[in-house]
């Protein structure tokens, strides 16, 4: 079975100059597209990772990452809407470039689907009350 996953990688700054990426496709036959990248000498490095391949091959991929030390979380847990602070009022709809927000045409409510969000951050610089939080 092929899966697709959205992840988010922590580096420690010792691995940095590490070739990590390169061995998912070598060894585990495992296709990405980087997301997202902030890679900087001596300091912890991230990337939002979409992965793509066969289960088993992802699950030894993510194995491979975990013994190296690198800390992995699901991209959803990352990225949230503040429903206290979120008014409804739909700017950040048109500007986001998967459709993980959108306006339920029936309640008039704003809906996010964190399962299609990339993390573009797009919706967190748009939002005027700040509803829209990346914590990476």
């Amino acid at each position: 079975m092929v899966i697709k996953k959205k992840i988010v990688l922590h580096f420690p700054h010792r691995q940095i100059d590490q070739p990590i990426v390169y061995h998912l496709v070598k060894d585990y036959d495992l296709q990405f597209n980087i997301l997202k990248a902030s890679i900087t000498p001596e300091e912890e490095g991230l990337m939002v990772l979409e992965v793509t391949g066969k289960k088993e091959q992802y699950d030894l991929g993510i194995k491979y990452l975990e013994d190296c030390g690198i800390r992995i979380e699901p991209l959803s847990r990352d990225v949230t809407r503040n429903d206290a602070k979120c008014v409804q009022c739909g700017v950040c709809v048109p500007i986001c470039p998967t459709g993980a927000l959108s306006l339920d045409l029936e309640t008039r409510r704003i809906d996010f689907e964190n399962s299609k969000c990339i993390a573009c951050e797009l919706c967190v610089r748009i939002c005027p009350p700040r509803a829209m939080e990346v914590n990476f």
